[in-house]
């Protein structure tokens, strides 16, 4: 349950049409698209993908056609968290009836649970599926943060198999690495701390940039888990201006606008995420410009 967690992992977008709907052609679209570029496993419905707007029904189908469109070339963590966990299990029950292999579930959010509290929550969820879990650490959301003692009690539950961690708490990720069972996934979420992460034991990223540079962002995390931190350097310094632009405004609004900008979607959001203002659009181009990310202007 744990070999599957490594590598480069695209938390994928969720695309709209104009009349608010899901797009499931473009989801299909995206899903390929990332899988033909090398990622190593799928991320959708997770805040990338504007889960909390998003029905149960919704969520459902969005995972359903990224499942048929992996076919098992990939496998696929679906997200399935928040702050009622009676509702979570259901949710997570259904995301293994559209075929996930496997969760990621971020810890409540508003109610703030004590450590007692996340440790309970994620253990009523794990015993309610057999699919392995993955906790997403994420305070700056939250309001919370899942310490170390907590997580390797977490990890003493067979079908807790990792972290998705995002606290930009650098020693919190050091004491993690450390502290955790061999074999127990350790996962930046966020792209601008995975070669950092990599360096002292982590595993990969759930990342936000691969959604706009796939290709790269893997190639990355590969070669750093390869032992390459030369190249993986300079990967990460090319990227690095577009890793902190998907962060000018509250993701997931600047990489929607950009990849609009390149073509691969259509640019709507679901309220409360609004388009990216005036300023922040004029940089996000800039970026994908000065990274050659835009595509040729065809006639």
């Amino acid at each position: 349950m744990t070999q599957n967690w490594s590598g480069c992992g695209t938390a994928l977008v969720t695309p709209f049409t104009a009349e608010g709907t899901v797009d499931e052609p473009a989801v299909r679209r995206l899903a390929a698209r990332q899988i033909d570029a090398g990622v190593h496993f799928l991320v959708p419905c997770g805040t990338t993908g504007e889960s909390p707007t998003l029905s149960p029904a919704e969520q459902r189908r969005v995972v359903e056609l990224v499942v048929q469109t992996a076919a098992g070339r990939v496998p696929v963590l679906a997200g399935a968290g928040g702050y009622n966990t009676r509702g979570v299990i259901d949710l997570v029950a259904d995301m293994r009836r559209a075929g996930a292999d496997g969760i990621l579930s971020v810890t409540p959010y508003y109610n703030r649970p004590t450590p007692e509290g996340i440790y309970q929550h994620y253990r009523a969820i794990a015993e309610s599926t057999p699919l392995p879990i993955v906790v997403y650490n994420v305070p700056s959301r939250t309001g919370c943060n899942v310490d170390v003692g907590t997580l390797c009690r977490l990890a003493d539950i067979p079908n807790i198999v990792g972290v998705k961690e995002a606290s930009a708490n650098m020693p919190q990720m050091c004491d993690i690495c450390r502290a955790v069972p061999t074999g127990f996934s350790v996962l930046s979420g966020d792209d601008l701390f995975t070669v950092p992460l990599l360096s002292v034991g982590g595993s990969g990223v759930i990342s936000v940039a691969s959604n706009e540079a796939p290709e790269e962002m893997s190639r990355l995390v590969s070669v750093a888990l390869n032992g390459d931190f030369d190249s993986a350097r300079q990967l990460h310094t090319r990227l690095l201006p577009l890793m902190q632009v998907n962060f000018i405004e509250t993701n997931p609004i600047p990489v929607k606008a950009a990849m609009a900008h390149l073509g691969l979607l259509e640019a709507h959001y679901r309220l409360p995420m609004v388009p990216p203002r005036t300023d922040s659009l004029a940089r996000i181009v800039q970026v994908l410009d000065e990274l050659a990310l835009t595509p040729a202007v065809t006639s």
